[in-house]
């Protein structure tokens, strides 16, 4: 991990309350899928946590950031040709599986992100990647057609069926009959339950609120589901952990 100044170079909406900012920085090329960066934001005491969504090359970058409180807020202010600390990447990303020949992504709202640089992975291995993503309504979807120009086959749900299958991830899953057994998800906790319960092999990534984001300060701890005694840091040993890890309790 390592701290530096980024240089912004586009910072935009491309959904509701949703940005995509593309940042120049030596780090990228120690990124990989589903690591975060911990952005400091002037004026505020804590960074802030964000997925790395894109690798576009070692010395290029993209986040994708929902503005959900005065942090991200100002965020969305800043312009092309600022500059931004930013210190990571951090935690352990999703490892690819070679041998899988078909893997099953699913995101929901701002979990979408870190799966875009996973479907580039897998595509890179020649894999069948089929993408499932979860949003509130029509408003809010994002990257629907990025995925398909990866070449993934892409399924949409939204609650209010303003857009896709109606309702949850599950499912649109089911309306496709999509039968994958290998799973990588991201998104909030309601959703990673229900995977968590469907599933038995692939990985989960978990958000929470965090702090130090380098497992320090112990605020992202999370129970382990088979284990009583042991317990994992989301920052840390996370965010990505295999489906069946974690216990949901820690909520």
């Amino acid at each position: 991990m390592e701290q530096e100044r980024a240089r912004i170079l586009e910072n935009k909406e491309i959904a509701r309350d949703t940005w995509r900012m593309v940042l120049q920085g030596a780090m990228a090329a120690k990124m990989e899928a589903g690591q975060f960066v911990n952005l400091a934001i002037d004026g505020f005491f804590l960074r802030r946590p964000i997925s790395i969504c894109e690798v576009i090359d070692e010395d290029h970058f993209i986040l994708i950031y929902k503005v959900v409180g005065d942090g991200t807020k100002k965020l969305s202010e800043l312009c092309a040709s600022q500059t931004l600390d930013v210190f990571g990447p951090l935690g352990h990303g999703y490892p690819i599986e070679e041998k899988e020949k078909e893997v099953l992504l699913i995101g929901g709202g701002v979990g979408v992100p870190p799966l875009y640089e996973l479907a580039k992975r897998y595509r890179a291995i020649d894999a069948r990647v089929i993408v499932v993503l979860g949003f509130n309504d029509a408003d809010s979807v994002f990257y629907e057609d990025a995925f398909r120009r990866l070449g993934c086959d892409v399924h949409v749900a939204t609650m209010d069926g303003s857009c896709g299958v109606k309702g949850t991830v599950i499912d649109a899953i089911d309306a496709a009959h999509i039968t994958t057994d290998f799973v990588c998800s991201c998104g909030p906790l309601p959703m990673l339950k229900a995977v968590d319960a469907r599933y038995q092999r692939g990985y989960l990534s978990f958000e929470s609120r965090m702090a130090c984001g380098i497992g320090a300060c112990m605020a992202c701890i999370a129970k382990d589901k088979q284990e009583a005694d042991l317990y994992h840091r989301i920052c840390k040993e996370g965010p990505v952990f295999p489906i069946g890890k974690v216990a949901f309790t820690w909520m």
